[in-house]
């Protein structure tokens, strides 16, 4: 018997697609987990990030395959996937949007532009120090490794979150017609717009609205379990096709 969804995963700044490490076992067989990489991100380090091709190499996934797809995405992945949603309104059968449920406009945009410039300054090999040692304090060791082991990349930060700024809000939500999941820490800084992105997705068949309790912007990471909970009871709520009987 075969998977009857295909899950794209979508990593967040800094990160790779080790960030997914160990969901597609938590998920189980019925759901296919495609974890991409990004542009100047893990495999695609040495590639210039630009928000056409990262929207590109998500589009390779969707597309390859005959599953229907639901397509997830964190943080900055989360933005990327509402673009990508914009532009095929009806070609998904569900997006969740992880960690990035804020408008990328006022304060909020500013302290990110002021972050970026720090990261700028810090340079990759301190950056990527700094970041090892995060994980390896948050995270059990082997997915730690994993994680480092993708690698930290700072190269594509300024153009993506430019990207992001300049494109992203509730608006991209409009056309949506797949059901929507929006998933939050309770204290996520990219939550705090989140009923006006449930409120603008008019034409979706619903929006789910969920947020674990006590939990950071680095939810994906520190809190895998309940994550994998919140997408296989999303993905399970889908209108799926019947797989063939064996």
């Amino acid at each position: 018997m075969g998977s009857r969804v295909r899950l794209v995963l979508v990593h967040g700044t800094l990160m790779s697609a080790a960030q997914w490490h160990g969901y597609a076992e938590r998920l189980g067989p019925d759901v296919e987990v495609v974890a991409i990489d990004l542009p100047a991100n893990g495999a695609r380090r040495d590639e210039e990030f630009t928000w056409e091709g990262a929207l590109a190499v998500i589009d390779e996934a969707v597309r390859g395959t005959t599953l229907p797809v639901v397509l997830a995405g964190h943080s900055l992945g989360g933005y990327l996937a509402a673009a990508y949603a914009a532009q095929h309104p009806c070609d998904l059968a569900g997006l969740a949007l992880l960690g990035a449920s804020a408008t990328p406009s006022g304060p909020g945009a500013t302290a990110y532009a002021m972050l970026g410039r720090v990261q700028q300054r810090l340079g990759g090999e301190r950056l990527a120090a700094l970041t090892d040692r995060q994980w390896q304090r948050l995270l059990d060791a082997e997915w730690a490794g994993a994680v480092r082991d993708g690698g930290y990349t700072i190269t594509g930060v300024p153009a993506a979150w430019a990207g992001v700024m300049e494109r992203c809000g509730p608006h991209l939500l409009a056309e949506v017609t797949c059901p929507v999941l929006l998933l939050n820490g309770q204290f996520d800084q990219l939550r705090v717009h989140v009923k006006a992105y449930a409120a603008a997705a008019v034409r979706a068949e619903r929006v789910e609205v969920v947020t674990l309790p006590r939990a950071l912007h680095i939810f994906p990471l520190t809190r895998r379990e309940e994550t994998c909970n919140a997408l296989a009871a999303f993905i399970s709520s889908l209108a799926l096709p019947e797989l063939p009987p064996t």
